[in-house]
């Protein structure tokens, strides 16, 4: 991940966690997504034990720069905007957001200057009605209706990995090719030659007519694969040993 990927982003406010494993792994899920501000609310005494660096897993920046505050009133004090996530209904006016809207509406807020964060609460009980009244927007993670439960580190992933994709466009290479890249168009011929003139030997393409459409699918089958050199390498050693192999049993026969 490079630099310019990590921090800067949101902040994630744990409010009252109950297990300390559980903030690693929350600290884990922010890192992997280039979050580094986490905060936590009201934690229990000892919060920050083995448990939590080893659930962590290299996450130590996060987990050992965590701000603690008393309140979640002092936890937001510093933000313009806040969004809590809660799967019930509070019976309040708020607008409800799903972490790719909350995802595009902080990347516009923190462009014009201005700090946002999350609220997640207890891992049993979730937040409180006056935790969620200091916030501005509820966000809700469509699930199964008949099973919506996610534990703590599940939720921070899941609008963290949305913050992080509207930042890198989500778009990946469709397939690793390694270090190296795709074979020169020579090698590749070179190849079709190869297969070609076996393929003559041992009378798969035995019909003239219909030799020039075989040889033409067969040599865009194998161009829709991109080859590298090694793996042209690979299909040359692969028709040799198919025609050793033709030869020797022939041999046998004879």
């Amino acid at each position: 991940m490079s630099e310019n990927q990590t921090g800067g982003g949101p902040a994630i406010i744990l409010v009252r966690p109950q297990l300390s494993e559980n903030i690693g792994t929350a600290a884990r899920a922010m890192l992997n997504c280039g979050l580094t501000d986490m905060r936590i609310v009201a934690p229990r005494d000892g919060w920050l034990e083995d448990r939590a660096v080893a659930a962590a897993s290299g996450a130590d920046r996060v987990l050992l720069g965590a701000k603690v505050f008393a309140t979640t009133a002092e936890a937001v004090a510093d933000l313009h905007r806040v969004w809590c996530t809660t799967g019930r209904d509070r019976y309040m006016v708020k607008p409800v957001d799903t972490p790719r809207e909350a995802a595009a509406a902080m990347r516009s807020v923190m462009a014009e200057g201005q700090r946002c964060g999350v609220l997640f609460g207890p891992e049993r009980t979730g937040l409180e009605n006056d935790d969620v009244a200091v916030a501005d927007t509820v966000l809700t993670v469509p699930l199964n209706p008949d099973y919506c439960s996610l534990n703590l580190a599940q939720a921070v992933l899941v609008v963290s990995y949305e913050w992080f994709q509207m930042g890198v466009g989500g778009s990946l290479p469709a397939m690793t090719k390694g270090a190296e890249g795709p074979a020169s168009k020579e090698k590749l011929l070179n190849f079709f030659g190869h297969l070609e003139r076996e393929l003559d030997e041992c009378g798969f393409l035995r019909i003239p007519d219909k030799r020039p459409v075989m040889v033409r699918n067969i040599r865009n089958m194998f161009q829709r694969a991109n080859l590298t050199g090694q793996e042209i390498q690979t299909l040359h050693g692969i028709v040799h040993e198919l025609v050793t192999y033709r030869h020797k049993k022939s041999e046998k026969k004879a």
